[in-house]
């Protein structure tokens, strides 16, 4: 067995332990955390008032406007000088989560607002308040439009997790450059992260195959039903 296959089957287990240990669970729970966020900062959008919504509108500027590395560093290493330490998880969980957010906010606004205004007369006319009207007919329309761009911003965010390594969160990249400064082979070790992130997005874009064909089966036999 040639040594770079050796060594990348020695290492193979290391990083998938930081996969399964910090990459899987930092994307989920970014994107979970992040959506909620900006599941509310997109109805601010829509209907908070005006200082409210400029609030909201400062915070996607600020978040899309710079760089995510940079807000890992601000966060990780800025705040300790104004008295806010945080563990590298944690910090990561943050800065991730903000940035999903800020971009996922105006996705899922402008699927609310793809919906026609005729859909929320219809709701009113039979009674229904804004709020019932936002949860049994805009929504599930808005999210047959909101998936296909949510599910690549998850999968970008699987790939931006290898960023949490500059503040030492032990993922899959950071596992390979540990190794790399022992074995000084980080050809091997970064070509190996490569692939299992290419395996795993690989996964996650077959998973999003299917789940925009779900919704559009769906959405044919709706109209169908009319």
């Amino acid at each position: 067995m040639p040594d770079w296959l050796h060594l990348m089957q020695q290492s193979l287990w290391p990083l998938l332990v930081g996969g399964i240990k910090f990459t899987v669970p930092l994307a989920l729970l970014s994107f979970a955390f992040g959506l909620l966020l900006a599941f509310w900062a997109a109805l601010a959008r829509l209907f908070a008032p005006a200082p409210i919504v400029w609030l909201v509108r400062f915070y996607i500027w600020l978040i899309r406007g710079t760089p995510l590395l940079v807000q890992l560093f601000v966060i990780f290493y800025g705040l300790p000088s104004a008295g806010i330490v945080l563990d590298p998880l944690t910090a990561a969980l943050i800065g991730f989560s903000l940035n999903v957010g800020a971009y996922n906010a105006e996705v899922i606004r402008g699927a609310i607002e793809a919906i026609p205004r005729g859909q929320w007369d219809a709701a009113y006319a039979i009674g229904m308040t804004r709020a019932q009207a936002m949860r049994r007919t805009v929504l599930p329309q808005a999210a047959r439009v909101a998936v296909p761009p949510l599910a690549n911003s998850f999968i970008a965010l699987v790939k931006d997790t290898s960023l949490a390594a500059v503040i030492t969160v032990p993922e899959i990249f950071q596992a390979a450059q540990r190794i790399a400064s022992v074995t000084y082979e980080p050809l091997v070790l970064y070509v190996e992260a490569a692939l299992i992130y290419l395996v795993l997005c690989s996964v996650l874009s077959s998973a999003q195959v299917r789940l925009e064909r779900y919704f559009s089966r769906h959405a044919i036999f709706a109209e169908g039903q009319r």
